[in-house]
């Protein structure tokens, strides 16, 4: 039997309410599910728990329920749900990954919490639970991204984290940035200089400008955007810039 839009409205409000203002940290315990983990070790289970703390999977399976009370757990009852990841990884839904270190978006204890709840009916496999949240979004009881509720009862979540808007960005002001500078890498044959207007200018093997363009920095990500049209990325690691196989360090 289908569920009403009464039911869906009221699923779970009080405990999802409790999760908005959860300010102390307090675990997210969805219970009595049938859970399509995706990952080769687990498996699927039915009547089965997944434990969050903060933005990650810390438990799954039967039984951790037990402990809620303990915890102080907030309960979300997933009877007659499933389930299932949030993201999507086409390559594990046909067998391909190598090593099941390998399962990117899976519900794996140690995972980020990346996850979507939908009726059994909606739900024979991992593929039908997300096309539903797709064609059918009214029918989604949560999708949960990082722990944090994006989607519940159907509807919209309040204070989801916001999506960065479509185009390319303004140029940054880096004045007086610690990462702007010369990026040169062990072997001195990258030279990477970022400059404060958000431009970068490339000499690799002593050849000037191999490269020059427009770079954003966002916590410790760096893209780039060169004028040749592709896009490229680093990251930051402590006194180290990573980039596309070098490592470099201000010179």
């Amino acid at each position: 039997m289908s569920a009403t839009h009464t039911d869906t409205v009221n699923w779970n409000s009080k405990a999802f309410n409790e999760i908005v203002a959860n300010d102390a940290g307090r675990p997210v315990l969805f219970t009595n599910a049938r859970v399509l983990t995706m990952d080769p070790l687990i498996g699927t289970m039915t009547g089965a728990d997944v434990l969050l703390v903060g933005a990650l999977i810390v438990g799954v399976g039967p039984g951790i329920v037990t402990a809620a009370q303990d915890d102080n757990a907030i309960v979300v009852d997933c009877t007659g749900m499933t389930v299932v990841p949030a993201v999507v990884d086409t390559v594990a839904l046909v067998g391909g990954r190598g090593h099941r270190s390998e399962y990117v978006a899976t519900l794996t204890p140690g995972n980020t919490g990346d996850l979507l709840v939908v009726p059994d009916e909606f739900a024979p496999d991992v593929a039908s639970a997300q096309t539903t949240l797709l064609t059918r979004p009214e029918q989604v009881r949560a999708l949960v991204a990082g722990g944090t509720p994006v989607l519940w009862a159907g509807i919209d979540a309040p204070g989801p984290p916001t999506a960065p808007e479509a185009g390319i960005p303004a140029a940054q002001d880096l004045t007086g940035s610690a990462r702007v500078g010369v990026w040169i890498d062990k072997n001195d044959f990258l030279h990477q200089e970022l400059t404060a207007d958000g431009r970068y200018d490339e000499t690799r093997g002593g050849r000037p400008h191999a490269y020059e363009g427009r770079y954003w920095i966002d916590g410790d990500r760096i893209d780039y955007l060169d004028d040749l049209g592709f896009w490229a990325f680093g990251e930051f690691q402590r006194e180290e810039l990573h980039h596309a196989g070098y490592v470099m360090r201000l010179g």
